[in-house]
């Protein structure tokens, strides 16, 4: 019998696959069999995870900018005339930071929201569309964020775009379920990525302190996070649409 995470057959998209939480999904939805199309921006890096997974060869590597909506949108014209239909999409594409409302502008808005909500649903849009779609239809991933839903200090700008992201799993899982689209989203509390390691509270022993003492499991593992992308993409959670998968190692309890 075939395991229900197994993904092989599966064509799956992932962004932000060049470090952290996108690479691990790639690399361990490859070996689930996956046949991954992985986005980001550095080709380099996008190599580097290509060269990590399982059967590197049976996957592509797309170095794209994807708040460029006419370049995707050309990509994908070259996918459908290859006839290539998606099975899954993972948008890890995201950027962070630690701000006080007195140093939120206009532009840093624009950029956040650009980057970590427009671009992913303009993603979901083009995947959706019926000439994409298999007949078993596909299952749609957003990485949201603990901060989407609690609060801290600095992280207004940040939480603004990730609650966007559980509002919109919501709203479209009901939209697409006639299409047999399963939407949902995933909240990592604090994961040991690059991204984290340049934030301001890694560079404050206390503060590192403090945020680790936030997790009663320690701070989680980008594996942590790409285990539960591979349990929302494959048939094992084909009941599952429209949920924010918390994986936070505790956070969200307190």
């Amino acid at each position: 019998m075939i395991s229900p995470f197994n993904l092989t057959g599966k064509n799956i998209i992932i962004t932000g696959a060049s470090s952290g939480i996108g690479r691990a999904t790639a690399i361990a939805a490859s070996r689930q069999g996956a046949r991954l199309f992985l986005f980001g921006r550095n080709k380099e890096r996008l190599n580097k995870t290509l060269r990590e997974t399982e059967n590197p060869d049976s996957h592509k590597c797309y170095s794209i900018e994807l708040t460029d909506y006419a370049k995707v949108s050309a990509l994908f014209d070259t996918f459908y005339g290859q006839k290539i239909k998606f099975d899954g999409l993972v948008n890890c594409a995201g950027i962070s930071t630690t701000l006080p409302l007195v140093r939120i502008n206009e532009e840093k808005l624009a950029d956040f929201f650009q980057t970590n909500v427009f671009a992913a649903i303009h993603l979901t849009k083009l995947v959706s569309k019926k000439k994409f779609l298999p007949s078993g239809g596909s299952s749609i991933v957003f990485i949201s964020s603990v901060m989407g839903m609690v609060g801290e200090q600095g992280k207004t700008l940040y939480g603004m775009t990730k609650g966007a992201l559980i509002s919109a799993t919501k709203s479209l899982a009901l939209e697409l379920a006639s299409k047999k689209i399963r939407i949902n989203s995933i909240s990592p509390g604090v994961v040991k990525t690059t991204m984290s390691e340049n934030a301001i509270y890694s560079r404050n022993e206390q503060a590192l302190k403090m945020i680790k003492e936030k997790h009663p499991l320690g701070l989680g593992s980008p594996e942590d996070v790409a285990n539960a992308c591979v349990f929302l993409l494959s048939d094992a959670a084909k009941w599952i649409t429209g949920t924010n998968l918390i994986v936070d190692g505790g956070y969200t309890t307190r």
